[in-house]
């Protein structure tokens, strides 16, 4: 293999770009040439495709978001437009390509993969919901920047002697909102994979009330509800003030941890070492800090899950 491709799909992550600068180079390393694809699948079948080389990384390790840019694809999702993004690889010679992603651009990949374009897909989203790896790129560092607005709205909420909700990002995996709210000590914690009754967490609010507690912090992934909702039906039953703040995309910006550009290093590397080797349709990942592989198929097959003895800790330390 001379030639291979690298995009970047779906919801951008911090440290997208230090996967991208560890591809670039390692496929320079033996001495493979490198292209980057802008603007993900969309970019794929539009043609915006540039060979890349050593300069093309530079200095962009500590960057947030990533240099390729990313874009969600309608079309791809079609064979049509599956067909061209083939032809455009063909016309450039590719001939396997690297995919930045979650579980949308895994399709992708395993889509061309099918039509025999190799594919690795390397697990970028700050939601942490692929299986087959502990972590995800960009969950780190997304985790710290919770953490750090959690720890600001705690000295409001002592302040004024009030509840707390605090929306994250979370449609159907709820790492994020559980790691946070253990670390931020949350009196509650509401996660798609085990939801609380209203009245448990209104009970949870009353008694840490009745010994002398001024103040409260909840945790919500946003794939559990509104929460403005869940705020006002807190004021109702507990009688409790109650504000509402949503963290929104700024969980996703910011320069990736020191945790995120070391995964992101090792899984950019290994995603090389794999097509090179004459793998395809398969996700790098880390578990146990080691790293691993995957079929892709199969971790699309797998539902993530958390680790619920965790949820029952923050419920144990929170009483």
């Amino acid at each position: 293999m001379k030639k291979i491709g690298i995009l970047t799909s779906g919801g951008d992550a911090p440290g997208m770009n230090a996967a991208i600068r560890a591809v670039v180079r390692k496929a320079i390393y033996h001495n493979v040439e490198i292209f980057g694809i802008k603007n993900g699948f969309q970019g794929l079948i539009d043609d915006h495709i540039e060979k890349m080389d050593i300069g093309s990384v530079g200095d962009i390790i500590q960057r947030g978001g990533t240099i390729l840019h990313s874009a969600r694809s309608e079309d791809f999702k079609r064979d049509e437009g599956q067909q061209k993004g083939v032809e455009q690889l063909k016309k450039h010679g590719i001939e396997g390509l690297i995919v930045i992603g979650g579980d949308g651009s895994f399709r992708g990949a395993q889509k061309l993969t099918e039509k025999g374009y190799p594919c690795i897909g390397i697990p970028g989203t700050i939601d942490n919901d692929i299986a087959g790896t502990d972590f995800t790129i960009g969950f780190d560092t997304a985790l710290n920047t919770v953490i750090e607005a959690i720890d600001k709205i705690r000295d409001t909420a002592s302040s004024h002697e009030r509840t707390f909700i605090i929306e994250v990002m979370g449609r159907h995996a709820g790492d994020l909102a559980l790691w946070a709210g253990l670390a931020d000590g949350a009196e509650s914690i509401l996660i798609p994979e085990k939801k609380d009754e209203l009245q448990e967490i209104v009970d949870r609010l009353k008694r840490g009330q009745q010994r002398g507690k001024k103040h409260s912090i909840i945790i919500l992934a946003e794939g559990v509800g509104n929460a403005f909702d869940y705020a006002e039906k807190i004021k109702e039953n507990s009688n409790l003030e109650t504000r509402v703040t949503v963290l929104g995309h700024i969980q996703r910006g910011g320069s990736p941890t020191a945790a995120d550009r070391v995964l992101a290093s090792r899984l950019g590397a290994q995603a090389v070492d794999l097509l090179l080797s004459g793998e395809a349709g398969k996700m790098t990942g880390i578990q146990n800090n080691k790293l691993m592989t995957h079929d892709i198929a199969g971790v699309l097959e797998e539902k993530h899950t958390i680790d619920l003895s965790m949820y029952q800790l923050s419920k144990e330390l929170s009483i």
